[in-house]
Order: C-alpha cells, then structure tokens, then sequence
C-alpha cells in the first residue's frame, strides 16, 4: 500500500507593516508631515473663522438683512440688495448649468458609443474646462453677452458666467453618480421591454439622484463664493434696489464684501465681516442639503 503523503498547504501570510515597509523612518517621517500640514491648515482656518465672527459679530443684526448698502454711513448698511442678487444669479445658474449637464452626461454615458470621435472630443473638453481659471469664463459671459445683445451688468449674463463655470462639474459629478448604478437594474428594463430613454427616465436616473445632487449642490457652492468673472462683466458695487428679473443690475455677496473690505474705515470692515459670516452660513447650508438629500434617497432605496 503506497503511502500517500499530502503537501503541506501554504497560507497566505498577512500583510504587515513592516514588510511593506511602513514602519520605515522616510514613511514615518512622510506620515508625519501629512498630518502635521493637515493640522496647519485646520488651525489656520479655525482661526480666520473666529476672527471673522469676532470681529463681525456687532453687524450681525437686523439691518444687514432688511438695509441697502451706504457710502457714507457703514453704521445703517446692510446687505440686502447682494443676498437678493446672490438668490437670482444663483437661481439663473440653477436653470442653465443642471438640465445641460445632466443632458450631456447622460448622453455620454448611456448613448454615446465609446468610439465616437465626438464624444471622445466632447469628454476631453469637459476634462480640460474644469481646469480653466474662473476669470475666463467671465470673458466668454462677456462675449455671448454682445453677441445677444444684453447688458453685461444683468442677471443672465451673471448666469451664463457661473454656469459656464460649473458645468464641468455637474458633468463629471452626473457621470460618475451614473456609473454607480448597478448594469442589472439597466439590463432588468430593456429585458422587460423598456427603450433605452425608458430605462435613463425611470430607472437610472432616479437612482443617480443622490450623486447627482451633491455634486449639483456642491458645483453652486462654488458658484455662490466667486467674484472675479462677476467683476469683469461689470457687476455692480453700490446697488440700492432689488432686482426684479433677468435683465436687471445686480450685485452680489462676494462683490459687495470686495467693496466694503477695500474701504478703509473700521465699520465697514466690521460689515464685510458679518457679510462673509453670512455668506460661509448659505454655503454650509447648502452643503447640508446636499448630505440631506444623499441620504433621505440612499435610505429609501
């Protein structure tokens, strides 16, 4: 009778740090200095924020809501007419930036054959844009603006800048929130007699919602923080009325808290304080929809 001798089995031996040689001096070292760098940069931003509070605190009032901004006394000023404008040019990117980029990533990801010339010209373009520095795109706004025949200063064409300036991003932000979705559930709806529009209307889309919706809200938060192609379309420093539709002058937060930390006198620094509290409250907010929204749609499913 042969006697049968088994091969020893070979385990996998666990990954440990030191064979991989993370315990290594240079690796600690470099570890180190990452944390040390993340901790400059969350100790310099606690401290601009407190600064900011501290010294804006005393505007934080009524007046900075309901008042109109002044040259002349800081003490009654206020910040309406900026929140207002702020709300129609962010509304009016709303409108022109998600339906494209929704559209477009949609078109790219779900129809657009992968050897399409088109397309393949199409994503580098979008890859490229969302590189390109904020100013311009407020040449381009400044562009189309002749072009139509609008006014520079208006409200649309604030639009157009921001828009032009997030679209990269609620493009990729769209794709990559498509192509999580599961290919069974596409597969599920074409097998069940679905056309392919079908199945982006009903299934996928629905299910990208939460993706789509915190890069969405996230692109506006940048939109609503921006400055400089707003500047160069001409909006508006002193502005003592609310606009009132597309076509009207507007200015905005970043640009009337420009105006008034230029001036010299200490009130209206302390008003371009209270306004860059406001304005870093709106984008929190914002960004706490997003997180609400993600997760009111990832529960449901």
């Amino acid at each position: 009778m042969a006697a049968i001798t088994a091969e020893p089995t070979t385990t996998a031996r666990p990954l440990t740090a030191a064979s991989h040689g993370e315990r290594n001096v240079r690796s600690l070292a470099f570890l180190i200095l990452l944390w040390l760098s993340l901790a400059f940069g969350i100790l310099v931003l606690a401290v601009l924020i407190v600064t900011t509070f501290l010294e804006g605190q005393a505007r934080m009032d009524g007046a900075l809501f309901t008042n109109y901004t002044s040259q002349i006394d800081p003490g009654t000023a206020g910040a309406r007419a900026a929140i207002l404008g702020t709300a129609w040019v962010i509304g009016t990117t709303a409108l022109l930036a998600i339906p494209i980029g929704v559209a477009a990533a949609a078109y790219l990801e779900e129809f657009a054959s992968r050897k399409s010339r088109f397309a393949h010209f199409v994503e580098l373009n979008v890859q490229n844009l969302a590189a390109v520095p904020a100013i311009i795109y407020g040449m381009l706004a400044a562009a189309a603006a002749v072009a139509i025949g609008i006014p520079r200063n208006t409200v649309i064409a604030g639009g157009i800048a921001l828009a032009l300036l997030i679209l990269p991003v609620v493009i990729v932000a769209t794709r990559e929130a498509l192509r999580a979705v599961p290919q069974e559930i596409r597969q599920g709806s074409l097998a069940l007699g679905a056309s392919p529009m079908q199945t982006l209307q009903r299934q996928t889309l629905p299910a990208a919602v939460p993706g789509i919706a915190t890069g969405t809200i996230l692109a506006l938060s940048r939109a609503m923080g921006e400055a400089a192609p707003l500047l160069l379309l001409g909006g508006l420093v002193f502005v003592k009325f609310d606009p009132n539709g597309i076509l009207s002058g507007f200015t905005t937060m970043p640009i009337q808290i420009f105006d008034w930390a230029s001036r010299s006198q200490e009130e209206f620094q302390q008003l371009a304080a209270a306004a860059s509290i406001l304005l870093l409250v709106l984008v929190i907010a914002m960004n706490g929809v997003a997180i609400i929204i993600r997760n009111k749609y990832t529960t449901a499913r």
